[in-house]
């Protein structure tokens, strides 16, 4: 059963930076892609970042390039989200998900809350 379990969400003041994890099992961390999804009250889930299996690989939003970074660290079974300079659309449940894309399996999701 894959399962994936997302930590690293808060409360943040603007421009401020947080670090997602998200530790998975149930499957083989090491040969699958991984994305990130967020979701903002009353809006539709957003695809925002997407990383290869192997990490050499990685996709952007463009409205996050510069501020938003995925990695990973498969000994770890361990995805990440570096998230700098933070603004306040940037608050979301922020959800890993298994592939490259938005439909695969999810976790429960962590909430980012961007406020002064």
């Amino acid at each position: 059963e894959v399962q994936l379990v997302e930590s690293g969400g808060g409360l943040v003041q603007p421009g401020g930076s947080l670090r997602l994890s998200c530790v998975a099992s149930g499957f083989t961390f090491e040969t699958a892609d991984m994305s990130w999804v967020r979701q903002a009250p009353g809006k539709r889930p957003e695809w925002i970042s997407a990383i290869s299996s192997g990490g050499g690989r990685t996709w952007l939003a463009d409205f996050l390039k510069g501020r938003f970074t995925a990695s990973r660290d498969n000994a770890k079974s361990t995805l990440y989200l570096h998230m700098n300079n933070l603004k306040l659309e940037d608050t979301a449940t922020y959800y890993c998900v298994k592939g490259w894309g938005s439909h695969g399996s999810r976790g429960q999701g962590t909430q980012v809350t961007v406020s002064s």
